[in-house]
This record gives C-alpha cells, structure tokens and sequence, in this order.
C-alpha cells in the first residue's frame, strides 16, 4: 500500500542524507501517517483512513464530516 495520506494528499518527499563531508545521498522523507478508524454518523458506519498527523489535527478541529468532504473535492478520497 502506498504511503499517502487519504485525505490531504501528503506522500513522500525526496531529498539528501548530508554528512559532516558534506557528502550528499538520496532519502526519503516519509509522511507521519497513522491508520485510524472514525466513525461517521451521518452515514452510520465506521471507516479506517490512513492519515497523516496534520490531517487528524485538522478533523479534530473541523471534525470527520467536513473534512470528507474537503478531501471529496480534492479528489483525494473516493
């Protein structure tokens, strides 16, 4: 399964590991995702995203409702 998160979009970044020679090899930089279940009550049933940290923040604050339906029109979540 990919490491992106189903709400925001967010996925891995590419960068360098820079030593102390400041010798430059590729990296990854992962997203910080979490596999989470919500339950919906407008829907009446429980789903399991796999979101990052900043998107469960952002549910918290406008709950999993909006959020939805944000990522909805994003094209982020079917």
């Amino acid at each position: 399964m990919s490491r992106v998160c189903e709400l925001t979009g967010k996925k891995a970044m590419v960068g360098n590991n820079v030593s102390h020679a400041m010798n430059k090899t590729k990296r990854k930089f992962n997203a910080n995702l979490i596999k989470k279940r919500f339950y919906i009550p407008e829907e009446d049933k429980w789903v399991t995203l796999k979101v990052s940290a900043a998107a469960l923040k952002t549910i918290n604050k406008i709950g999993i409702a909006a959020a939805l339906k944000t990522a909805r029109a994003k094209g982020f979540y079917k």
